[in-house]
């Protein structure tokens, strides 16, 4: 790619960029606006609109960054809990490695690089000069100027292990506090217990209370067993909507709005009374549900939430296997009551086991199938290849402009567009694993999608640039090391690209604007006289989100002494993203649930790995450009960086794992001289009830033939 077309991609990029914070500062001060762009002030009651209307409301703002920037991090953790606090620091994190590595890059390595002879000695028509002029591949081989380079990669893996090390602590500090300062959670008391035997003549709860009571006298509180609830569950989402529509037809002052025809779009029937259809509809499904409900009694399966009256042995029964067979009283922590995830209770030991198996498969496929979108991004960045495959778009190709725009932007859109798809897919896919909470789900998902990025964007199409061209290079594999040296700094200029697109505009940008939202709203309003939805704020997408961050920062760090014109791009994220993220967490996204700041050694591995890949690439780079002994100087550098990862885990990773046993034992005697903590125990009783099974209380505004419905169950 030419630095022409580069520059085309950035300003098309720049200018939507623009214009979605231009458009953000004044819908967002509309209040018809205000459940896509303030969703969580609305559903927490601190939204108030003013009826009054004011000429500010047509006018671009950036007090929406003010605001963003003034919360501290303590007011953060308050608001939006340690998970919030982590997602960001991920941010300062990166701003920090980067603005060192932007120092050393942009005012030493640049320089260097486009000074080099190795390509080109003509210093002359600047804009059409290839983006390899200011990466390494322009440095002389056998130059003393590789020394520098050398240097750098010493100098800035310390810098990077110095910066992990102090956030890692940082965050553990975090996460202990965090503990000390909360309130008792009943996740903290209480753990799930899969895997119960069947006793003739007992239910799960009775050989549950049996087997804890027997070994846990002094400790053991009370259980909550789990039943099938999947038809009930349905059968309440039902009877919900047709309230909710009951509440609709109630609000309405006109009356013809309540007459429709029934049958298929309301065609080729007799009108009715909404209002009485939805009524005996309602009936209806009470019927179901007080049927379901008495039915659901006898749907026991072999999983059982056990709560204890100290935290200390919770902890205990967790980590300990519970019975002789290591398939029976499997116990682990539970999460929190509302970050609990039922459907999958009910699998056995095998099913979950198999369920794993089916995972890994299909991943493995769905890796495979999305070679096919990377080869066609890759065949947008060679014309040459283009014009083989379709020679008719030969002469549309030699237009300037069309080829700056196919070259430098259309690659990174096709490739984002096709990327959109895999996070739902992920959490689909770790979904079925068994896992016990939501949080549990999404930390899956999160991994999943992190390396499914590495392996498809960067790794697949550094090779698959390369086999454009050269068939032969899968048989390479063994040379890794050079291998990469020849094939990664080829495709700095597509990542540059792809930072440009994916990061400034199809993420922040979007993200900030949200133009999918935006749209639907609009719909709606001008297309449904009235929603049934009621407003629920979104929660923080980590899966998606978090994996797009550290790809970002592995490209940084791979490409700090290779093509060091890449920094100055991300830069520009990690600035946007810090703003635009905090604005969203605090306006937009509620806290489902709280892991205690458990993303935060993703964020360590995954930057461990790029350290590697950067000194693997590096060994290769040099001796490619007969510096051999720069080369063999570097391999030290990745076994230190195991050396430090491995301290690192050892050092932390337990705090992370679950909460020391001084900690737990300090919280349970404050806990002892607390008069409210019996009051805790009582509602913790019943905090693992199935929402199912608990009194279902809807929206009061149906007729008294409903009444025993909305009252709850029997």
């Amino acid at each position: 790619m030419i630095l022409s077309a580069l520059l085309t991609s950035v300003g098309i990029n720049v200018g939507l960029c623009f214009l979605f914070v231009i458009l953000y500062s004044i819908l967002r001060n509309q209040p018809s606006n205000a459940q896509i762009y303030k969703p969580r002030l609305v559903a927490e009651g601190k939204f108030h609109d003013e009826n009054e209307f004011h000429m500010e409301r047509l006018l671009p703002s950036v007090n929406w960054v003010k605001r963003a920037w003034k919360p501290s991090e303590d007011e953060l953790l308050s608001n939006s809990g340690l998970d919030a606090v982590v997602f960001i620091r991920i941010f300062i994190f990166s701003l920090r490695v980067f603005g060192f590595a932007a120092i050393v890059g942009i005012l030493i390595l640049l320089p260097f690089n486009y000074m080099g002879h190795q390509l080109s000695f003509d210093f002359t028509d600047l804009q059409n000069k290839s983006l390899e002029s200011f990466s390494i591949s322009n440095v002389d081989d056998g130059s003393k100027r590789l020394w520098i380079h050398f240097c750098a990669v010493y100098v800035f893996t310390a810098v990077v292990c110095y910066l992990l090390y102090f956030e890692y602590d940082h965050i553990a500090s975090k996460r202990i506090a965090y503990f000390y300062s909360s309130k008792p959670q009943p996740n903290q008391f209480t753990v799930l217990v899969r895997g119960v035997p069947v006793t003739p003549g007992r239910s799960f709860s009775e050989s549950v209370e049996g087997f804890f009571g027997e070994y846990y006298p002094s400790t053991y509180l009370s259980n909550s067993e789990v039943r099938r609830t999947r038809k009930l569950k349905e059968l309440i989402n039902e009877a919900d909507k047709v309230n909710k529509r009951l509440a609709g037809l109630k609000s309405e002052n006109y009356t013809q709005r309540r007459l429709s025809r029934s049958g298929f779009m309301g065609l080729f029937r007799r009108r009715i009374d909404l209002l009485d259809h939805y009524e005996k509809q309602l009936e209806d499904i009470e019927a179901n549900v007080r049927t379901e409900r008495s039915s659901v009694a006898a749907k026991e399966v072999p999983a059982v939430f056990v709560s204890f009256k100290s935290r200390f042995s919770a902890a205990i029964a967790s980590h300990l296997q519970q019975g002789v067979k290591p398939t029976e009283w499997v116990t682990e922590q539970a999460p929190d009551p509302q970050d609990v995830h039922w459907p999958f209770f009910s699998a056995s030991f095998f099913t979950r086991w198999m369920c794993n198996i089916a995972v890994i498969f299909a991943c493995i496929f769905i890796t495979i199938a999305f070679l096919v979108p990377v080869l066609l991004v890759q065949g947008l960045t060679h014309l040459d290849q283009l014009e083989k495959w379709f020679p008719f778009l030969k002469g549309i190709l030699t237009l300037k402009i069309i080829s700056q725009v196919i070259t430098g932007y259309l690659p990174s859109l096709i490739l984002q567009m096709f990327l959109s798809l895999v996070p739902p897919v992920m959490i689909v896919l770790s979904s079925i694993q068994g896992y016990i909470a939501l949080s549990q789900i999404e930390k899956s998902a999160c991994t999943k999608v992190l390396w499914f990025t590495i392996w498809n964007i960067f790794f697949a199409n550094v090779l698959s640039g390369s086999a454009l061209y050269r068939i032969d290079v899968f048989l390479e594999l063994k040379r890794i090391p050079e291998l990469l040296a020849v094939a990664v700094p080829a495709q700095a200029s597509f990542f540059i690209a792809y930072v440009v697109t994916s990061g400034w505009t199809s993420t922040l940008s979007s993200e900030l604007f949200r133009p999918k939202l935006l749209i639907w709203s609009f719909l709606k309003r001008r297309l449904w006289w009235k929603s049934d939805e009621e407003l629920e704020a979104p929660s923080n997408p980590y899966h998606s989100e978090i994996p797009r961050v550290l790809f970002f920062s592995l490209l940084g760090i791979t490409y700090f002494f290779l093509a060091p014109l890449m920094l100055p791009f991300l830069l520009v994220y990690y600035c946007l993203g810090y703003i635009i993220f905090r604005n969203q967490v605090l306006n937009v996204y509620v806290p489902k649930f709280e892991t205690g700041g458990k993303f935060w050694p993703v964020v360590h591995d995954a930057t461990i790995f790029s350290l590697i890949l950067m000194h693997v690439i590096a060994i290769g780079i040099f001796g490619l450009k007969k510096v051999p002994l720069a080369s063999s100087l570097t391999i030290p550098l990745p076994i230190l960086a195991l050396i430090f990862n491995s301290y690192c885990r050892r050092r932390f990773l337990p705090s992370f794992k679950g909460y020391p046993a001084e900690c737990l034992i300090t919280k349970d005697r404050i806990d002892q001289r607390d008069p409210t903590i019996s009051s805790f125990y009582d509602k913790l009783t019943t905090a693992y009830e199935e929402p199912a099974m608990k009194a279902k209380t809807y929206y009061e505004t149906s007729e008294s033939s409903s009444a025993p419905l909305l009252r709850g169950a029997d």
